[in-house]
This record gives C-alpha cells, structure tokens and sequence, in this order.
C-alpha cells in the first residue's frame, strides 16, 4: 500500500466516492465525490495527538465493535494516506457543541472544520471494480445465537481478538469476560465516589459506615435527618460495592479462551441464503486455529463442516500439519445449535456423521466461519456504471471472459467478481490490469492517428 502511495503514476481519491460514469470505452469520463475529511491531507502527518486529546468515545467498526475509537480518527494504522478523519455524526464540533480539543492539540494546523465535499471530474480510458465483499451477518441463522451468546463471534471478529493491534492486544479473552471486565472498572469508578460522601460523613462523627450503620438498624439514630442521610448514602454504596465484589470475585476464575469451535459454511452451501462455497473459509479457519496455538500450547480447536476443502497447492499439506502439530481436529458434520452453558460457555450440539450420532460439546469460544456476500453497495454501483450483475449478487461476467463486465471497457476483480483468497484475487487483479492496459493503448493509437 505504501507503495501505491508513493507512485507517480498512481493518484489515491481515498475517501470518495463515484457518483457518475459516461463515455465509453477508451474515454469515460467519471464524476467522483471527495467527501470532507475535515483535516488537510497534505499537512497532517498521522501522529495521532488529536485522538489522544478528542473526549468522544464511540464503537470501532474496523475492530468489528469489540474495541473503541475516538470522533476523530484513522480507519487503521497501516492505512493509506496515513491521516486522520473527523466523523461527523459523533464530532461534538461538527454538531454545534464547544470543542475543537483536536484542533488546539495539532501542530501541523491540519484540522479544518469549514472544510467542504468537492466534486472532480476524472477522464479515464478503462475502470477495473475492486470494492471487495461484504460479511454475512451470521444472526440470520437463529439456531446459532450470535449477538445473544457473548462467546460465539465471527471469524473478523477472532482475527481482531488475535491480532496484536486488535481491542485485546493480541490476548484471546472471551467476551463475556471483557464485558464483566468492563463493568467492574465501571463499578469501581462509582465506588470511589460513594466512598467519598460517606469517607465525609465518618470524618465528621468519628466511627466507620459500617459500625455506625449497625447501630442505626437497632434505631440508635432516630430522627436525627444528618444520620438518616448517613445511612442512605451507606445503602446507595453498598448497592454499589457488593456486586462489585461478586463480580471481582468471578473474574478472578478469568483466563484466555482454550477450547475453540470453528463451524464452517456459515451462510455458504445454503439453499436459506447462498448456495455456492465461499472457497477461503476452510483455509482461513485453519490458519487462525494454528496462529491461535502458537499464542497459547494448551489451546485445542475443533473445526466442524460437511467437508474440507484444501484445494489450493500445499493446501491439503497445511491442514494436515494443523493437525498433527497444533491441536486441531476436524469433525465431520453439521451443527444444528448453539446453547449457551455454565460460566457463559456455549455448547455445540451437532451431528457426528461418522459415529452417526448426536452430541454435545462444550467450548470457551465458538468461532463462526461466515459467508462471503456480495458487496452492500453492489446495486447502486450497477446502476452508476450501467454494468450487469449475477443471480448471486456479484457483477456479471462471461465464461469466455471472465474479467470483462457487460458494458467494455469496465472489468472486474477479486472479491467482486465473486468468492476467492487472497493469491486468486491478486492474481485476478494482476489479469484485469492487463486487461485494462489494453484499452489504454488502443485509445492513445486512435488519439495519435486522428
């Protein structure tokens, strides 16, 4: 990405969006809207003290929900351009409310509230569709209770829990157990203050909360209003202070997650939703339960699917070297239902179509390998760039040419052309590029011949 960044030949419209194509092929001729950042690209230098001194806290999309950002920020730190972006929606600022702390702690003078979307107009030979793939929201199947269990997440969701610039620094702590964590810090902060009105009651007549409430329930304090008011500050604490201790008591049992359940063909080999085979789950799986082993040696996973498809080269070799050496086993069969047990574990139940049984297992965290779904703004892009898309939801190609959409000169790519990893992809995008390159220099030959 740095590299696409850096190139003379390559002008990166991050954070745009296209509104028109006209033309046809060899001059198209595109309308495309540079949305406000409200920071200026050309002085910002990715530092990050706006973030740290921004008050606003909201939910991490690119963390998947499970950590946090702030009003103003950048999608990752790796991204390109590497600045930053107001939002907004949350920016107190943007919506009329005394701030600007990001403005004040920037001293490239990069952050710029009057900034406006402009429009560009672009004159291009051919257009290559890479906008990727949406995941498939796993809530549509009931029997597997994701968003009701805590401890049964996507495979995006794992990756960032894995990663060490992900919400949990690379730890596998589950999530039920980082809400409990969540709310004992929550908890400890509305302590400290209840401790302070009563610490000034015990201050002022002598004698601990707890010795002088003794004595008010025997009715010691009877219309005294200064002790009655005593006394319902000390009940208001220890409303706060003894599920606070339970709760710190359960957390003590807290460990990273050790019994992992990867279930393929989330949504995929569906008829309820899509058919075909997303082709990466099974690998990508297999790769997350090793990465997951070398994290921890006492971590198991259990990868259930009708079948594995290791169909790539050295494929079948990895899956096997999964098993052998880092715990993984694959069970043959399809889950039916997720429950959820003791201690927030959820519990697998599904058929073994080996033993031709029924079962029950119980795990720290089940890990579900989602579809890989067609693009959420696949529609109105169509419609912009007047191209066909298929029965399954992904821009149409023909089998004689499979880069090359309905209207010439517009091709596609990757993930929008349909399921594929990461080396397929690459070496579709490496195809269309050609394919593009093609357009280029045919209209520069009529250009020069006319």
């Amino acid at each position: 990405m740095l590299d696409v960044g850096r190139h003379p030949n390559i002008e990166l419209l991050a954070y745009s969006e296209v509104e028109k194509v006209e033309g046809e092929a060899g001059d198209f001729r595109i309308t495309v809207r540079r949305k406000a950042r409200y920071v200026d690209e050309d002085k910002c230098t990715g530092c990050g003290a706006c973030k740290e001194k921004c008050p606003t806290i909201v939910p991490d999309a690119f963390n998947r929900g499970l950590g946090q950002r702030k009003a103003i920020y950048s999608w990752f730190a790796q991204g390109i351009p590497s600045t930053h972006t107001i939002d907004p929606q949350y920016c107190r600022q943007l919506n009329g409310k005394k701030c600007g702390v990001c403005k004040k702690g920037c001293k490239a003078d990069a952050i710029n509230f009057d900034q406006k979307e402009r429009i560009i107009e672009l004159e291009v030979a051919s257009i290559i569709v890479a906008t990727g793939y949406d995941i498939f929201d796993p809530a549509l199947i009931h029997e597997y209770q994701y968003g009701k269990i805590a401890n049964v997440v996507t495979a995006i969701e794992f990756e960032r829990l894995l990663s060490a610039s992900g919400p949990t620094g690379g730890h596998l702590d589950r999530p039920s157990d980082r809400a409990i964590e969540a709310e004992i810090e929550e908890l400890e902060k509305k302590a400290a203050k209840s401790q302070k009105v009563i610490g000034k009651f015990e201050e002022q007549h002598g004698e601990s909360s707890a010795e002088f409430y003794t004595r008010y329930e025997k009715g010691e304090f009877k219309g005294d209003e200064e002790r009655e008011k005593w006394a319902e500050r000390y009940k208001e604490h220890l409303a706060i202070v003894e599920p606070l201790e339970a709760l710190k008591k359960r957390a003590e049992g807290f460990s990273a997650a050790k019994r992992l359940a990867f279930i393929q063909c989330v949504g995929s080999r569906d008829a309820r939703f899509y058919p075909f085979c997303s082709g990466y789950c099974c690998m990508h799986s297999i790769k997350e339960a090793i990465i997951a082993h070398e994290h921890g040696s006492e971590t198991t996973s259990t990868i259930f699917g009708m079948d594995i498809r290791a169909v790539g080269k050295g494929f079948e070799e990895y899956k096997v070297r999964g098993g052998n050496n880092s715990n993984i086993r694959y069970a043959r069969g399809r889950v039916a239902e997720i429950i959820e047990g003791p201690d927030n574990n959820p519990i697998v139940v599904y058929e073994d179509t080996r033993e031709r049984k029924v079962k029950e297992e119980e795990f720290d965290l089940v890990i579900l390998a989602t579809a890989c779904a067609p693009n959420s703004g696949v529609k109105q892009l169509a419609e912009i760039l007047d191209i066909e898309i298929d029965r399954f939801g992904f821009y149409k190609t023909s089998a004689n040419q499979p880069l090359d959409t309905s209207r010439p000169g517009i091709f596609v790519c990757g993930c929008a052309h349909g399921p594929m990893d990461i080396p397929e992809s690459v070496a579709q995008a490496s195809s269309a590029a050609a394919r593009a390159v093609q357009i280029v220099t045919a209209s520069e030959k009529l250009r020069k011949a006319s």
